[in-house]
């Protein structure tokens, strides 16, 4: 029993996030218990446990008194996520160059089709698969990162993606020819085991990313 109450937990734990990052519940928005009973069918107790969670990662804000809200938006968050994002990834990409494996590299080129597939449709004008789309870019960029031996490292950068793609999924547009280049430089630079390459290829991804969001914003 506690087992299938840990899964449902984790299931209401993700969808709310989901609907956080892909602004199905707007930001600045008052989470309800009742209504989010209703939604998501969980419990109250699982709502308070899941809200909690979502608040120590910054992706609610718990008001005394007034309950549970989206949490807000800013030109000035964004930027200091995304500079946190480079500090970290950066720095992890480096490590993960240098650990990686035979299984990191043939990880690594799996992600990197998936994510250039989805790429070729966006560019199409097919956004109907967006949110695949995003998933395939977290799997890349995970992949990346993936053998820097920190879990820590990992989990941080995790939740900053989060955060970043958060702003992204707001003011969606998609960047085109110019993502795609950035992302096969980063790949191919992986590759070669060219620590210093890969990461100014990263940094300028995310600081073009930043650039465009800030445009649309």
């Amino acid at each position: 029993m506690a087992k299938s109450l840990n899964v449902v937990g984790a299931t209401t734990y993700q969808r709310i996030k989901r609907d956080i990052i892909f602004g199905r519940l707007a930001p600045g928005s008052k989470l309800k218990l009742d209504g989010l009973k209703e939604r998501y069918e969980a419990s109250m107790s699982t709502l308070r446990e899941t809200l909690n969670r979502l608040a120590s990662e910054g992706f609610v804000a718990a008001q005394d008194q007034r309950g549970f809200f989206v949490t807000d938006v800013s030109r000035d968050d964004l930027i200091e996520i995304a500079n946190l994002r480079v500090l970290l990834e950066c720095h992890a990409l480096r490590l993960s160059i240098t650990n990686g494996d035979t299984d990191w590299e043939g990880n690594l080129v799996a992600a990197h089709h998936k994510l250039h597939l989805m790429e070729q449709k966006m560019m199409a004008g097919d956004e109907k698969q967006k949110e695949d789309w995003k998933r395939y870019d977290w799997e890349f960029h995970q992949a990346l990162i993936s053998a820097c031996g920190s879990k820590n490292l990992l989990s941080l950068h995790a939740v900053l993606f989060d955060k970043y793609l958060r702003y992204q999924m707001l003011v969606l547009t998609y960047r085109g020819d110019e993502a795609v280049q950035e992302h096969r430089e980063m790949f191919e630079a992986a590759l070669a085991r060219d620590e210093a390459a890969a990461a100014a290829a990263l940094k300028t991804h995310v600081e073009k990313g930043l650039e465009h969001t800030l445009e649309a914003f």
